[in-house]
This record gives C-alpha cells, structure tokens and sequence, in this order.
C-alpha cells in the first residue's frame, strides 16, 4: 500500500478547507506548502488538481451539492490566479515561445486548461489563455493577429467534440498547429487522432514534452471538411439526429410514461430531470455518430447507471429509454447499433454492480 506523503496532506487540507467554502483557510494550505519549500507546480498538479477532480466524484457519489461544486472550483480558481500574481513580479521575459490555451467552444469546464497556461507560463512560454468556451470565429482571429506556435485545446465534455472539430480544422486552416487535450478527447487521445489534432497531451506535464519537441505548422493550403476526415458522415444520421434532437426527447418523454409506469407519478421537477437525461443520451448518442464509436455512447450510459442509482433511480427506466429512442430511430442502422450496445452495457453492469443478497447495506 502507498504511503501517505506530504503532498497528500496537502491535498486533504486543502480540501476540507474548500468543500467547508473557507477560502482563506483553502488559500494558507497553498501558500504555506509554497513557502516551505513545493515546488509551485507540484502545487498546480499534484495537489490543486487531485482536489479539483474529487469535487467530480464527490458530486458523482452524492456526497456535495452542485452549490459546494461551484464553491470549491472557485475557490481553486482563485488560488491558482493568486499564485500566477505572486510569481509576476519576479517572473523572467518569456523566451521559448508563444501558445494559446483555450477551451472547445460550449465548454466551461476551464480549469484544466488553466493549469495547463499556468505550467506552460512557469517554463518560459508566452501563454494566452483565453478561458472557457471561445468561439471558433473569435479563436481564429485571435490567431491571425498573435501567430502562435500552437494552439492548445482543452476540451471535457465529449458532445463538443464536433465543435472542437471544427475549431482544430480552422486553426490549421491558417497555419497553427493544435495540441488537443482534456478528457473529452478519450483517455489515450483517440479522439483527437479521428478529429486530426496534430497532437495531443495527456496533462500539463506532456503538453510541455511535446511542445518541447516541436509541433510543425500544417500546410495552410489544405482546406478540407468534416467528410473529408469522417467519411462516414456521409451517411447523414449524425446531422439527422442532431435536426431532430428537439422532437426526439419530446417523444421519447412521452412514449417513456408507458414503458416505464412510476414516471406517472413525477412532479414538475422529477420530469424536468428525466427530460434532461434524455436529452443528454441523444446528445451523447449523435456525438458517437460524429466519431463513429458506440463505446463512447456506452461509456456515457454505464456512467450515467452509476449516478442514477446512487440517487436510488432504477436502471430498467434509462433502458426503457433508450427501447423507445431506439424505436424512433429505426432507419438510423449506426445509431441503432449504438443504442443496442449500449442497453446491453447497461444489462451486464446491472448485474455486476448488483448488491450481493447476503449482505446489508
């Protein structure tokens, strides 16, 4: 068993500290760790971030609020920025280049990249950091007048992955290579492989070794479309569902309350959320069109299963679900394939996640 070391008492301070929203106290754990001797970085990676991803399986287990969620990022937020204005003053002219950092348009989830500016800044690189969702448009001709060495996209939501698409291919289209990263991107970058990133970095330390090593510029002349990388497109059922979406979730509200009878008894609020969860399997479901792999979708509703029943909603209701979306996409054989995949998942997760009979919970 790994030992406990003086990073992760640093993590847990600073983490009751900032789930109890005390900012002040949040913010001496940092810069005492700062003043006894970590390394600044160590603080950005190895104990900002720890706590930054356990405010997401903390949420994901029922155990904080979405209020202490928002509390706890801000917090982070916050001391990060205080630290990047404590090195200012003695911080040597940037000399190994110039980066922009910035998030998938649609995407708030920006504290990632903002770790990933913070160490780029700390090794000597000119950084931008734009923050979160930046348009595409506004992105380019940031480009046009800054002409970076890269761009580094951050990106963690998977259903903006055709908008980070987008933005890769318009960035290269002007003759800046891009570094994606960021959990949207699969975790061993296939999906910035499919998208045509020129790379893509696991975390802060690998998007320094790669930048390290040089990232050539595209051939700007090369102007190509979404078909052109994803040539199954062609067969229209990403665009389809995506036209659709509106009038998928309202059937499938509907359609659900025969499927699925103790949706009769929902309040405002109980249906309100039930049209949001179908909502985001139809988002999940066309961005697995978009990519062409149904284990994305799966991986979504395996996910999903988890934080339900952890709120003690059954699974049989997702699955009902996803029977009646599947019924209106009867002429989708891909999305089809995906939907079945995926209520298979759900089968085989039920039963290994299933409490053992012979015990008490």
């Amino acid at each position: 068993m790994r030992q406990a070391t003086a990073t992760d008492t640093v993590v847990e301070r600073l983490w009751t500290a900032a789930v109890e929203g005390d900012e002040p106290a949040a913010a001496s754990v940092v810069h005492e760790a700062l003043a006894t001797g970590v390394p600044e970085e160590t603080l950005l990676l190895d104990v900002l971030a720890p706590v930054q991803a356990k405010v997401g399986v903390e949420w994901a287990a029922d155990r904080i609020t979405v209020a202490q969620e928002h509390a706890v990022t801000a917090i982070n937020e916050r001391i990060v920025a205080s630290l990047a204005h404590r090195r200012a003053g003695g911080r040597a002219a940037p000399d190994r280049g110039r980066v922009t950092v910035g998030c998938v348009d649609g995407e708030w989830h920006a504290f990632p990249a903002r770790l990933v500016a913070e160490v780029l800044s700390l090794h000597g690189w000119r950084v931008d950091y734009l923050g979160a969702q930046t348009p595409t448009p506004h992105l380019v001709a940031h480009l046009h007048r800054s002409d970076p060495d890269a761009v580094l996209l951050s990106g963690s939501i998977p259903t903006h992955l055709p908008a980070a698409h987008a933005a890769i291919t318009a960035c290269q289209a002007v003759g800046v290579p891009v570094l994606a990263g960021g959990r949207a991107f699969g975790p061993d970058g296939r999906y910035a492989r499919t998208l045509r990133a020129d790379r893509w970095a696991p975390d802060a330390r690998g998007a320094l070794a790669v930048l390290d090593e040089g990232v050539p510029r595209p051939d700007a002349s090369a102007g190509r479309h979404a078909v052109d990388d994803l040539p199954h497109l062609a067969d229209q059922e990403y665009t389809m569902v995506v036209r659709s979406r509106h009038q998928l979730v309202k059937q499938t509200l509907v359609d659900l309350e025969d499927r699925f009878p103790p949706m009769r008894a929902y309040g405002d609020l109980q249906r309100e959320r039930t049209a949001e969860d179908i909502a985001h399997i139809v988002d999940f479901l066309a961005t697995a069109l978009y990519v062409d792999d149904p284990e994305l979708f799966t991986a979504f509703l395996v996910w999903t299963a988890d934080i339900l029943r952890v709120r003690r909603v059954p699974t049989r209701s997702l699955v009902a679900g996803l029977d009646v979306l599947a019924g209106q996409l009867r002429d989708f054989p891909r999305a089809r394939h995906a939907i079945e995949r995926g209520a298979a998942a759900l089968g085989e997760h039920s039963v290994r996640t299933a409490p053992d009979p012979g015990t008490r919970s």
